[in-house]
């Protein structure tokens, strides 16, 4: 049997294991596709919070959209209303202008999904990681600045 060649754009397969990890202030960020894989349609994210931890301060964005679904735990979400807790098979859906914020009030680890459209935002979490791994302290001052080069400020 022959095969044909397929004109254009081939499917891609990403195995479990496939990804690139952020790890940004103690949240693991675990991109499946980047804008480097959709062409910058989009990035698509696995993401894990501990116990306690605070994922982001509520927070605009003017450049994309993020659609956040919620697989196990309970992740409290800041809505621009105030905040509401949340478990698997919950989304919330942050369009450009939406003030939204996310962090782990529970004793138990969260993992949800993030999808961002257009891709782009995946370099904020790269240059934040890189900054920390330099020796920089995670500080709101740091935060806001690397925000900003992405359309983003703190609400």
């Amino acid at each position: 049997m022959i095969e044909k060649a397929m004109p254009g754009p081939r499917p891609l397969l990403r195995r479990p294991e496939e990804g690139e990890l952020i790890d940004v202030a103690g949240v693991e960020h675990f991109f499946r596709l980047t804008g480097e894989h959709t062409g910058g349609r989009f990035a698509f994210e696995e993401f894990t919070l501990a116990a306690g931890v605070m994922g982001a301060r509520p927070h605009v964005h003017e450049g994309h959209d993020e659609y956040f679904y919620v697989l196990e735990g309970e992740l409290t979400l800041h809505n621009g209303d105030g905040e509401v807790t949340v478990g698997p098979g919950n989304l919330l859906s942050a369009v450009r202008g939406t003030p939204h914020g996310f962090r782990n009030a529970s004793a138990e680890t969260v993992r949800a999904l993030c999808l961002y459209t257009p891709s782009g935002y995946e370099g904020y979490f790269r240059e934040v990681h890189a900054a920390v791994a330099a020796g920089a302290e995670v500080t709101d001052e740091l935060l806001a600045e690397f925000r900003a080069r992405y359309r983003t400020t703190s609400y």
